[in-house]
């Protein structure tokens, strides 16, 4: 299979193409329950995002990750819990659920009323991995507040017990680790494409599951944003996209800066 290449087509055709455990990583956010339209059509339900799924375990390498962004729709006031059902699924599968993370988009972009709930400002970011986690590079970036400070007091055990922290006394630094919740402000409408992944958020996503020389693949490329960053950042990478006028926009943005 030819890499470092866009597909006009159904991903489960191009996944077709992929050999067992092909992919290091995806970086995806499918289509979301029936809040968005592409191209004036969309198909998808159950049986279609299962499939996918269930090929995404298939070409993932052993130790690879999947992440899965998504949210649900709301429907005579109540959520789908789509999202849900499709994190089981890939459990069901043989993936292991290695971390609920949440993007906190930081304002609210969902569609719905708010006469009975609270605005929905977040979507998740299901990590699923296969097997054992082969590559983690955490991000760093998190100013903590006791930096220059020795770290001080204990850890309680699962049996109640307290333990002092084993970097007791050590210097805090002025960065740690981040936490598991992102914020990232969502992209609007550039480049004719309706729901554009933000850079940002693919970037660390792929600086934090993969390594230079990686295959990053992306089922529902649209605007071909996790194919731009994974090629910023010295991965390989195969995108797949249904609709010919978003591979047209996709191939603008690979040939052009950001």
């Amino acid at each position: 299979m030819e890499i470092n290449k866009i597909y006009n087509e159904d991903c489960l055709d191009t996944m077709a193409k992929m050999p067992d455990g092909f992919v290091d990583l995806t970086v995806t956010s499918p289509p979301y329950d029936n809040l968005r339209t592409y191209n004036g059509s969309l198909v998808w339900n159950e049986s279609i995002w299962k499939a996918i799924i269930k090929e995404l375990y298939r070409v993932t390498k052993k130790g690879g990750i999947v992440v899965w962004v998504v949210g649900d729709a709301t429907i005579k006031g109540s959520e789908t819990g789509t999202s849900f059902k499709q994190a089981l699924y890939a459990m069901d599968c043989g993936f292991n659920l290695h971390d609920t993370m949440i993007w906190n988009k930081g304002k609210f972009s969902a569609v719905g009323a708010l006469r009975t709930r609270y605005a929905p400002v977040f979507e998740y970011m299901f990590v699923l991995s296969k097997g054992k986690l082969k590559t983690f590079n955490p991000i760093k970036d998190r100013k903590n507040k006791s930096a220059g400070q020795k770290v001080t007091g204990n850890i309680r055990q699962k049996d109640g017990s307290m333990m002092p922290k084993s970097s007791i006394g050590k210097i805090t630094s002025e960065y740690g680790q981040r936490f598991n919740i992102w914020k990232n402000a969502p992209k609007q409408g550039k480049n004719q494409y309706p729901a554009p992944f933000p850079l940002q958020l693919a970037h660390d996503h792929i600086i934090s599951w993969s390594n230079e020389g990686d295959l990053i693949y992306d089922p529902f490329m649209g605007s071909g944003t996790t194919m731009k960053v994974a090629i910023l950042n010295r991965r390989n990478w195969v995108g797949s996209e249904i609709f010919n006028e978003y591979c047209e926009i996709a191939e603008k943005r690979l040939n052009e800066n950001l």
